[in-house]
């Protein structure tokens, strides 16, 4: 990695990009510091130190935004909500299906429609928002006027995130979005270790403790990034016949990683499981809100053993169905077809349509068993030592992890692409 940096650094073009990069997050970061007015932060602290709570949550995607509540406190959820709802509204919707299928004029009209979901869905997490912090008695002004200065600053500035991210993209390395996303958990470490040393000194845990603490993230690095470069590869053979002299009578393969998937199904799982509470926050008095968020057998109880049957379940469904959208195996049984290729032993059309698709379930429940494993066990361990670490490790160590080889992957065929520029001109 260090060495592709490196060389990264030499081509003048990637140099620039880094820099922009570089310079992007830094605004970023510096729009972390700034407060909200009238917030008493102090409350929000104990708030975000709750095992598995949905503050923890947004204190975790925000970069500490929350628990400081910052301008930047609601991050990029409503984008990453919106660009998860907008892709499975292309399913339902024959319009943008057929959107979706017109190339990069189609893209762009795809991503506008996210742009503007993302600020009506970020209006709404920021009524969800307010009330969880008026619940807990961390407004100093409970006005309509402060209220809708509240709204109208995080609404601001998530849509203000949005922009950045697409500039991330544009003019630096990688995905922007995933790249804030990424910033946003790295920057947690020295807290997480922090917040680690402080329960030892206390008392809270002992060395034994703080070893098995260790040895559980080590063991959660490693599974993560052995899990993230794995890939299912379905054979493919070309027909000497086929038009493409690079393909004629070559064999190939189909690389199935189901690493984004996974990421997108533990946000949505955990989104839709902190959906409920967000809403309830409204009526905390009501009778519903104990029903459902304090009832024995709800499933929306935090950390409670049906609130983790729960989301991994949820996680192994939605790893399952993001994979299918995504991959579609009609549209790719039909372009293997199309360049005259077949997977060896089964026969074109839609047999091989129906290999694909059982060869992806497979795949995607084995990745979704994987993923629920990965976000379910930290929070069960969360019960031995009380530490948000545990929550770095689990969820936000996947998103690191696939980032950063994203990333990775972005800069070397940046710099593959490079050299063949390099070789035609001379």
């Amino acid at each position: 990695m260090l060495s592709t940096l490196r060389n990264a650094w030499k081509v003048p073009d990637l140099r620039k990009r880094l820099l922009w990069t570089v310079l992007l997050v830094f605004i970023y970061r510096m729009g972390n510091h700034i407060p909200v007015p009238g917030v008493d932060t102090s409350k929000l602290v104990s708030m975000t130190s709750q095992s598995g709570s949905i503050a923890g949550f947004y204190d975790l995607m925000s970069g500490g935004a929350f628990s400081s509540f910052s301008i930047f406190a609601m991050g990029v959820l409503p984008y990453i909500n919106a660009s998860i709802i907008v892709q499975l509204l292309t399913i339902a919707i024959p319009s943008l299906e057929s959107m979706q299928k017109e190339g990069e004029e189609g893209r762009k009209k795809i991503q506008k429609i996210t742009r503007y979901s993302s600020i009506l869905i970020g209006i709404l997490q920021t009524f969800g928002m307010y009330a969880i912090i008026n619940s807990y008695g961390a407004l100093r002004d409970t006005s309509k006027l402060n209220m809708f200065l509240i709204l109208l600053t995080l609404t601001t500035a998530s849509t203000f995130l949005m922009w950045l991210g697409e500039q991330m993209t544009v003019k630096g390395i990688g995905n922007g979005i995933s790249l804030i996303m990424f910033v946003n958990i790295i920057s947690r470490i020295p807290n997480t270790i922090f917040q680690v040393g402080n329960l030892n000194k206390t008392g809270s845990v002992d060395a034994v403790q703080i070893v098995v603490l260790a040895v559980v993230v080590v063991v959660l690095f490693l599974s993560v990034v052995i899990a993230s470069l794995a890939e299912r590869r379905i054979p493919v053979q070309y027909a000497g016949k086929a038009t493409s002299k690079a393909l004629n009578g070559k064999s190939s393969h189909i690389p199935l990683n189901i690493n984004a998937s996974a990421i997108i199904a533990i946000i949505f799982a955990m989104s839709v499981m902190k959906f409920p509470a967000m809403i309830l926050q409204f009526w905390p008095k009501s009778k519903a809100y104990s029903l459902i968020l304090s009832g024995q057998y709800s499933i929306f109880r935090d950390n409670s053993v049906p609130y983790l049957i729960a989301e991994f379940v949820f996680i192994i469904f939605f790893t399952w169905f993001y994979s299918q959208i995504t991959f579609k195996p009609d549209e790719m049984a039909e372009n293997m077809h199309k360049s005259s290729g077949f997977v060896p032993g089964i026969r074109p059309g839609d047999p091989t349509a129906r290999y694909i698709e059982m060869v992806l379930g497979n795949v995607s429940i084995l990745w979704g068993i994987f993923a629920g494993i990965i976000a379910v066990a930290p929070m069960i361990i969360q019960t031995y030592v009380k530490s948000q670490a545990l929550y770095f490790s689990g969820t936000g160590m996947l998103i690191v992890v696939g980032v950063a080889l994203e990333t990775m992957k972005a800069i070397e065929a940046q710099l593959v692409m490079r050299r063949y520029e390099g070789f035609l001109s001379e």
